[in-house]
């Protein structure tokens, strides 16, 4: 690798050790925003790794963000808090593995339904089990894990998540993604195995959701279905994706810390309109901004770029 190759790198890990002292820094309510917006961040990351370049919308976020709560609201007081994320991972990989095997042979529309039905029928099952099975509604969860912690461990997730989507984007992988995302029977002729490359991303997407979802459950003291399985939260990553713009690395995460702070206030200030105000969002961001910010800055940039003709010439297209 070159020096200039490795420039990304160095400067993920340089912005990540920095943001690392921030806890000390930051008061109670400034803590709490951040390890929102951390979270939204990798989610939104983790939701355009796979559906940047393959353009499918998955309403699914919420599946493997919920699976691993569950993962910690059971295992958390039995198992060492390195154990329980590592099987809230191992659990998350293999539901996604399953998930993907039975659904990415679709696309368009019916995977975007399906997504958004899997996520409704597994916060059902859970509901069946805990009240049919272990007699209760929901868990608690008194684990002995600080809100630096948290954060930390956030932090961490989020920088080795665009360390690999960097390396990711680089790799015969990444290319063969993009050329699907354009047109899988023309992959297919460059000799790329469509089928194998989005289901290794889509499994890998939902690890990383579902380990955010365990390092985050600590931060509640209950969790039952409706909270860790709210759907709410596929949507939510979904606008800041492409309001930042999933086309491009740094798109989620812009939209994440712009939209952490417009939730924010929303959820506090008109509590009961928030699903009403959030469609509004969308749709907003649909209309007006449909390549999302990074997309509209990077349209302006090359129209800026683009020579401009000079007199003579504008005289003699007019002849």
């Amino acid at each position: 690798m070159t020096p200039h190759s490795l420039k990304p790198y160095g400067a993920i890990l340089a912005i990540a050790g920095a943001l690392a002292f921030l806890p000390w820094l930051a008061g109670s309510f400034g803590l709490t925003l951040a390890i929102g917006t951390l979270n939204f961040m990798v989610l939104a990351t983790a939701w355009g790794l796979f559906s940047g370049p393959t353009r499918y919308i998955s309403l699914a976020s919420v599946v493997f963000f919920g699976i691993g709560a569950y993962t910690v609201a059971v295992l958390g007081e039995t198992l060492p808090w390195a154990a329980v994320l590592a099987v809230a991972l191992l659990i998350g990989a293999l539901v996604a593995l399953v998930v993907g095997l039975a659904t990415l042979r679709l696309a368009g529309i019916y995977f975007v339904i399906f997504t958004f039905g899997l996520s409704e029928m597994v916060r059902q099952l859970i509901t069946w089990y805990e009240v049919n099975v272990t007699q209760s509604i929901g868990r608690y969860v008194f684990l002995d894990i600080s809100q630096n912690q948290i954060f930390w461990q956030l932090l961490a997730l989020l920088a080795v998540l665009l360390l690999g989507a960097v390396a990711l984007k680089r790799s015969r992988l990444g290319f063969a993604l993009r050329v699907i995302g354009g047109d899988e029977v023309m992959a297919r002729h460059f000799g790329l195995n469509p089928t194998f490359a989005k289901l290794g991303l889509f499994v890998a997407s939902s690890s990383v959701m579902a380990l955010a979802g365990a390092i985050m459950a600590p931060r509640w003291t209950y969790i039952d279905p409706s909270i860790a399985f709210n759907a709410t939260l596929s949507f939510q990553v979904v606008i800041m994706a492409l309001l930042g713009g999933m086309h491009r690395l740094y798109g989620p995460l812009l939209g994440a810390l712009l939209m952490s702070a417009l939730f924010e206030i929303l959820g506090s200030q008109f509590p009961q309109a928030f699903s009403l105000l959030l469609g509004l969002v969308f749709i907003v961001i649909v209309y007006l901004l449909p390549n999302g910010i990074v997309g509209r800055i990077e349209a302006m940039l090359a129209r800026m770029r683009k020579p401009q003709p000079s007199a003579k010439e504008v005289l003699g297209n007019g002849r």
